[in-house]
């Protein structure tokens, strides 16, 4: 089947009839931040092979992860399900306090064997499915290679590196390698030597970084760099802010993260050459992202800043303002070969499982909360979706409370379940979230409340409760 971009982008793509199955590679990152890249801003840290790609690639600015921690967001993004429909609403074993005033709900501790997974599916069609990195959607018997990968590298139940970010690495599926070696250097080395295994087979690679989740551990080759270009800098001293009874990072200040960043970068500048040496680039789809906002408001107790800032962004990981659910998306187009371009319409994690089967030329009769992406990828392109929405009935360790959250256009209502009150911002005056409108447009409040309640209710979305025990 001729390729759908030899309609899209005729005068750009090389399309015949026999143009081989194209291949997929999916980059995701761990707790990477809106503005932690070069392209999207960032000062401080150096991506210049990420910015590369982006000039490559469709550059989604409004792009979400389904969740804001990482479990729910990956297990959207392997079946196409938002994480309310799946019972997987916390990061994998979450977090229940006692003494707070609710209580969060149960939710699952693992992607049950029962949904299908994307990989699944594309192991059905005859791809290659590798995966290296982090899983942590379940324990033995749930993970990676239960759900549809041939190979599974590093993928197990925890959501950090048991053992760090250098040799040895405690990790029950990845083998320790020589001393000094780097994890995210290590798993990039494997999705290469795969690369060299495929020969003429399609194929998806599924390569998702520890980095640049805690603990921050620099690559050594870096660290140096940066801890001289922060001396150099005019206000080198983090600044905090107050966020409910958490604490956000205003500046991008930590030289150990711009190290894992940069080699982050490295690392996918290798891929990426691997690629092109093996003649694999230009029929490749691939997609770089990250599975929730960057780590940048932590509790007030904790002794250290937050090791990142999204600024203009409020809040991050764990919350439901921008900060913790905005987040980078590329997608580079197997087959094209013209220049990037910015797509400002509201795309989510769950929209990955039908983009990918739509660019492979796919058909299943498999039900998505996503949305296929295809017509944004040209111009004028629309996406047919009224809303989306998000659901974070537990306490996080960022200071976020349980909510929930829904945008419809350019507005965005976030529902905070201990108080039972709502904010309402317009996005497009007001990315930082600063000026909440709630108090002037009742009427649309009302409208954003019921929607959210029923789309929670059509999901069966489970909830918080009154907590008994608690003197609050």
């Amino acid at each position: 089947m001729k390729n759908l971009f030899c309609a899209l982008f005729a005068s750009s793509l090389l399309c015949s009839f026999a143009t081989p199955r194209q291949n997929v590679v999916f980059v995701l990152v761990d707790d990477l931040g809106w503005k932690d890249l070069g392209y999207t801003g960032s000062t401080f840290y150096e991506t210049p092979n990420i910015d590369s790609l982006s000039e490559a690639s469709v550059r989604f600015t409004d792009a979400y992860s389904s969740g804001s921690v990482c479990s729910p967001s990956r297990a959207a993004i392997m079946t196409g399900k938002h994480p309310a429909r799946l019972n997987i609403t916390d990061w994998i074993p979450g977090l229940d306090p006692k003494k707070e005033k609710l209580r969060g709900p149960v939710d699952l501790n693992q992607l049950p064997l029962e949904e299908i997974t994307i990989a699944e599916v594309l192991q059905d069609q005859g791809y290659r499915t590798f995966f290296a990195g982090k899983w942590h959607l379940g324990g033995k018997g749930f993970y990676p290679d239960d759900q549809g990968f041939q190979t599974n590298i590093a993928g197990h139940h925890k959501g950090q590196p048991p053992g760090g970010y250098y040799s040895p690495y405690k990790n029950p599926v990845l083998t320790d390698g020589p001393k000094g070696e780097y994890l995210t250097d290590r798993l990039t080395d494997e999705a290469i030597e795969f690369l060299g295994t495929v020969d003429g087979d399609p194929f998806f690679l599924f390569l998702t970084y520890y980095t640049v989740h805690t603990p921050i551990q620099p690559s050594r080759r870096h660290l140096e760099h940066f801890e001289q270009k922060l001396k150099a800098m005019d206000e080198p001293e983090v600044k905090l802010r107050a966020e409910g009874k958490g604490k956000t990072t205003l500046h991008q200040r930590n030289a150990a993260y711009a190290s894992m960043v940069h080699a982050l970068d490295e690392n996918v500048g290798r891929l990426i050459a691997g690629l092109k040496e093996k003649g694999l680039y230009e029929n490749t789809l691939i997609i770089f992202t990250s599975d929730n906002g960057g780590l940048s408001t932590v509790k007030s107790a904790y002794r250290n800043a937050a090791p990142t800032s999204v600024l203009p962004l409020r809040g991050g990981k764990g919350w439901l303002y921008e900060g913790g659910i905005r987040v980078p998306l590329l997608v580079k187009l197997a087959g094209y070969t013209g220049t990037g371009k910015a797509s400002h319409i509201p795309v989510i994690g769950h929209d990955f499982f039908p983009t990918i089967l739509s660019q492979l030329g796919i058909e299943t009769d498999k039900k998505s909360d996503g949305r296929d992406l295809s017509p944004l990828f040209q111009d004028g392109g629309e996406l047919p979706r009224d809303s989306i929405y998000w659901h974070f009935p537990h306490y996080h360790g960022s200071a976020w409370t349980p909510g929930a959250a829904i945008r419809q256009g350019d507005w965005k209502l976030i529902e905070f379940h201990e108080t039972n009150t709502v904010e309402l911002y317009n996005l497009a005056e007001d990315i930082s979230e600063t000026r909440d409108q709630s108090a002037l447009h009742p009427e649309r409040v009302e409208h954003l409340r019921k929607l959210l309640h029923e789309k929670q209710r059509s999901m069966g979305a489970n909830s918080a409760t009154l907590n008994t025990a608690s003197k609050h």
